[in-house]
């Protein structure tokens, strides 16, 4: 039996001390496609916080994790579950692939190793995702996941010298079951 956190081209496993160059270019990446802009982190800055989340336990299933290619055993990218809340039985998520190594199906099988462990292990039942309007490519792959827009939130945030829309996305553990195997990938 292989890993229940590796799928066919991806493994997700944990941040390692050593993990912090492959943030520091996430980091850009998504400051370069107009996602994130943030003041510059020093590598000491990146090297500190790698540590840190090395050691790090899970907070409330909330956590990060380090989305690695099976074939290179490169660090593609990250995705990890944020703002549980247990009781209502719904979580946020989110994900990003190294601008190298997008349009591979890195992110669409790290999505489905993570919602396969909220919704058949944690036991929650809604996942929703929050996606800047202008970002066509991740709009698609939610979509082709079988998540739905349940609604835009205009001028939103404020990013790159203008205001832009929030797309919300979500899905149910029903909806999950349905088009993915709830046991393997």
């Amino acid at each position: 039996m292989t890993s229940f956190w590796t799928g066919k081209r991806i493994r997700l496993r944990g941040i390692e001390p050593d993990d912090w160059t492959a943030f520091r270019r996430f980091a850009e990446d998504e400051e370069r496609l107009g996602d994130v802009l943030q003041p510059p982190r020093s590598a000491e800055g990146h090297r500190a916080w790698a540590k840190e989340q090395a050691v790090a336990k899970a907070d409330d299933d909330c956590f990060q994790l380090v989305i690695e290619a099976v074939d290179t055993g490169e660090a593609v990218g990250a995705v990890g579950s944020h703002s549980a809340d247990p009781r209502a039985g719904w979580f946020e998520y989110g994900v990003t692939i190294g601008a190298d190594h997008r349009r591979k199906g890195y992110a669409a099988e790290a999505v489905v190793l993570l919602l396969r462990f909220m919704f058949a292990e944690q036991r929650y039942r809604k996942c929703e995702a929050r996606i800047f309007a202008h970002n066509e490519a991740s709009l698609a792959l939610h979509r082709r996941l079988g998540f739905l827009e349940e609604g835009r939130l205009r001028d939103h945030v404020f990013l790159a010298g203008r205001h832009r829309d929030l797309v919300m996305m979500g899905m149910l553990a029903g909806e999950f079951a349905q088009l993915h195997s709830m046991s393997e990938l």
